[in-house]
């Protein structure tokens, strides 16, 4: 999927003499302030299945002693066999319990939330509700400024212009920890920020 950042667009109009605002068929980005504690608690609470931390630790111990060379090839293979009929582990991995639970979940948000996937220690993926560009998210801000950072960590990206939807999209990271608190993984949860802001202007009788 293709997204314009919000600073480029405001980068693109102010090249081409037209105001921000036109930049976009939509209206200027929500706050991400829309994503409220009650909205993370929210999130919490469905991360509390025993599916996500038992997938986690699964994968952890799987993967426990590969090296980067390792995380390298399989991440190369994701990316391969997205081009391809053949998808071997992308097919082990959205057929995953973790997978089906988080496209439930996704589903019955009613298009309050677009996009979610859960890492494992090495930043490797466990379960998604959809197909990602990549495998390996170790070396991106979600997982590096949230699992190495420690238990309750929670990283909020710019928002992002979604031109397909002609919405505003934001990604929420979560440390992901065992119930002794230890941090184990990750998890990418996208908002639909302009839906969550129609779903707030509601209940305001707005």
């Amino acid at each position: 999927m293709y997204r314009i950042p919000l600073r480029v667009g405001i980068l693109s109009a102010a090249l081409f003499g037209l105001p921000a605002q036109l930049a976009f068929a939509d209206e200027a980005a929500p706050s991400t302030s829309l994503i409220t504690e009650a909205a993370i608690s929210n999130a919490r609470t469905w991360l509390a299945n025993p599916v996500v931390r038992v997938s986690i630790d699964s994968q952890n111990k799987k993967y426990s002693a590969i090296d980067q060379s390792t995380i390298d090839d399989l991440d190369k293979q994701w990316r391969k066999e997205r081009k391809e009929k053949d998808q071997p582990l992308i097919a082990a991995t959205l057929s995953s319990p973790l997978s089906n639970y988080l496209l439930q979940i996704q589903a019955a948000s009613v298009g309050l939330y677009t996009e979610m996937f859960v890492m494992d220690a090495k930043g490797l993926n466990v379960g998604q509700s959809s197909i990602t560009s990549d495998f390996w998210q170790g070396d991106e801000a979600k997982f590096q400024k949230t699992f190495p950072k420690g238990s309750g960590q929670i990283f909020i990206d710019e928002p992002e212009y979604h031109e397909g939807s002609k919405t505003w999209r934001a990604q929420v990271n979560m440390t992901i920890s065992n119930n002794d608190d230890k941090p184990i993984g990750a998890v990418t949860i996208e908002y639909n920020l302009t839906e969550l802001q129609r779903r707030h202007k509601m209940s305001k009788g707005s």
